[in-house]
């Protein structure tokens, strides 16, 4: 292996707090103890040479701020973003032996890339390779730090790797993002939140009957009916899929436990502000949303899901710190407070290959197709339920992160099953 240091320049540089989407990731790769890398190892076009992999490394980081942001912790531990004008960033050459499959080499690099501790300090937020095969390159792998980007955030830097734009971009920066309108946008965040806290019922649900060790199951229910039959819905109520599944989602969970009205936070892009729809930086947070949907029909609870979920979407964007200190205020001051139990993330726009919708197929044919399976047992936590949308060729998965002794394996199962049936059975 060898090392080729790659200069870059860009502009932007200076320090300040964390934006607040940053901050969110920073709480979860804390809890996480991890520095939650992400990342790819592909193969590359014939005729890419290592000089040309150079070449991107060196353009996105000097175009992207969030490349090249270093830590610098004050005395009580807060991390500040220190982002810098200029500097060298490595670019590994591996040599993969002319025996060995270069896709295997190149998988073993990134999870190299991987599990390696990263100093926030000290090292640059990205770590990239180019894989060589009988001294031709193969792969490129590439691992940034989640500091850096967010999933949507990653399709907006590949689409302009593809293009290089020569200006400079327009997306607010992390060091920018912080302006009066956004601070005006949390107070308003944090006054919905607070309401929602304090008006809540707290639910009286005990919990699981079969609790297991590893307590942590991550559940996978992959259905092509799904694929098939949430599009049709989505269309007839004139409504996102995406609001389709949560209410689905909501109505099972409410059946399954008997929770309702249910606190749920959903994952938001919030690309839809003003400067953060081209940002290469975490913009993403959570909205929370009261889901009261017990006891009616599938299309009232599309309509009041719809409600709620707008009114979460507009309250997404805020500091995070100023809401852990409301959080713990109102748990002090209301003897009974409002548990928040679930999450949702619909994932479905990260997947860029994707099936069209025969509309002569029919779903509740495509059910006998659908597999279940245990992704994951683990006794490290997860949040105590968290359903993750996410999508295949011709398929939807709904990826189920809970805590057995909130909802056992039957209960998991149901809910999943529940989500499918009643959004099928609103289809057909």
């Amino acid at each position: 292996m060898t090392v080729i240091a790659v200069p870059f320049a860009g502009e932007g540089a200076g320090e300040g707090e964390l934006s607040w989407g940053q901050q969110d990731i920073w709480g979860s790769m804390r809890r996480d103890r991890s520095w939650l890398p992400i990342g790819f190892a592909r193969p590359v076009p014939p005729g890419t040479t290592v000089e040309g992999i150079a070449d991107e490394l060196r353009w996105c980081v000097s175009r992207y701020p969030s490349m090249r942001t270093r830590l610098r912790f004050a005395a009580d531990g807060r991390p500040r973003q220190v982002v810098h004008a200029s500097g060298e960033v490595a670019l590994e050459v591996v040599d993969a032996p002319p025996e060995a499959d270069p896709a295997v080499v190149a998988k073993g690099v990134q999870d190299r890339f991987q599990e390696t501790d990263h100093d926030h300090a000290t090292q640059w937020p990205v770590r990239m390779a180019v894989v060589r095969h009988r001294g031709v390159p193969a792969y490129q792998v590439m691992v940034v730090c989640h500091l850096v980007v967010d999933g949507l955030g990653a399709l907006v830097m590949q689409d302009e790797l593809a293009r290089r734009p020569s200006g400079p971009g327009t997306a607010l920066q992390p060091l920018e993002q912080r302006t009066p309108a956004a601070v005006r946008r949390s107070e308003a965040a944090l006054r919905h939140w607070e309401h929602l806290l304090r008006t809540t019922p707290a639910d009286r649900f005990t919990g699981s009957g079969d609790p297991r060790v590893p307590r942590y199951w991550e559940v996978h229910r992959t259905s092509p009916a799904l694929h098939l039959a949430v599009g049709t819905v989505a269309a007839r109520a004139r409504l996102e899929s995406s609001t389709v599944l949560l209410a689905a989602f909501a109505a099972a969970m409410s059946r399954v436990t008997g929770i309702a009205p249910l606190l749920t936070q959903l994952v938001v892009g919030n690309r839809f502000r003003p400067g953060l729809a081209t940002a290469v930086s975490p913009v993403s947070q959570t909205a929370l949303c009261r889901l009261d949907v017990a006891g009616c029909d599938f299309g009232e609870a599309l309509t009041r899901t719809w409600r709620a979920s707008l009114a979460g979407y507009k309250h997404s964007y805020y500091d995070p710190s100023a809401l852990g200190s409301l959080v713990e205020r109102v748990a002090r001051e209301r003897p009974d407070p409002a548990v928040v139990r679930c999450g949702f993330n619909d994932r479905r726009g990260l997947t860029l290959d994707v099936a069209p919708v025969d509309p002569a197929a029919d779903p509740r044919a495509a059910l006998a197709r659908t597999t279940t399976h245990v992704e994951r047992r683990q006794d490290k936590p997860f949040d105590p339920c968290y359903l993750h949308v996410l999508r295949q060729r011709e398929a939807i998965v709904l990826a189920l992160c809970a805590d057995t002794h909130l909802l056992g394996p039957a209960d998991q199962d149901a809910v999943l099953r529940g989500m499918e049936e009643t959004i099928v059975d609103a289809a057909t």
